[in-house]
């Protein structure tokens, strides 16, 4: 699977799926299990890869903007939704995580910024295909810290500074 086949089958889930992170991960399941197991890998790498690529105090700050705070759980979670938001949303959040006022149309905290669900979708469907639980992917792992300059995620003032877009459009006072 390449990464275009990859993001098709993240397309075709989000908009199957109406924009529900959990339906959506239930219909990649669906997708997945009508493929071969290793492909159902290369998936699970594709995936795994854009998750380590977005852990960056730069997202993470986004994403304590738009739901009002983010635990370590709660940031992996919302790394999992933006994956299954498709490429465009994807990349323009890690080129530059403000410009998510312009990238997504509404942001419901009740189902919106939590994809903990998407981020199990290709472990489920290669053990219900072989049996088994998925092999180590072989890809380097997540750096211990999210990249880039720390970022005080309490400090409104310096979140202000950082997400001027996402605190107007998205952030109630």
């Amino acid at each position: 699977m390449d990464e275009t086949e990859f993001w098709e089958l993240v397309d075709a889930t989000r908009e199957a799926a109406e924009g529900d992170p959990e339906e959506q991960a239930d219909l990649l399941v669906d997708r997945l299990l009508l493929l071969d197991p290793e492909l159902v890998l290369d998936f699970a790498r594709h995936f795994e890869a854009r998750y380590n690529r977005a852990y960056t105090w730069d997202l993470w700050g986004a994403a304590w903007v738009l739901l009002g705070g983010a635990s370590d759980d709660a940031f992996d979670y919302f790394r999992c939704w933006l994956i299954g938001q498709g490429r465009e949303v994807y990349e323009g959040a890690v080129h530059d995580p403000d410009s998510l006022a312009d990238l997504i149309d509404d942001f419901d905290e009740e189902i919106d910024g939590d994809g903990e669900e998407l981020g199990y979708a290709a472990d489920e469907a290669y053990e219900q295909l072989t049996g088994a639980v998925a092999p180590d992917l072989g890809i380097p792992p997540a750096p211990a810290e999210p990249l880039g300059a720390r970022l005080d995620l309490e400090n409104e003032a310096v979140l202000a500074e950082r997400f001027p877009k996402l605190r107007e459009r998205f952030q109630e006072e």
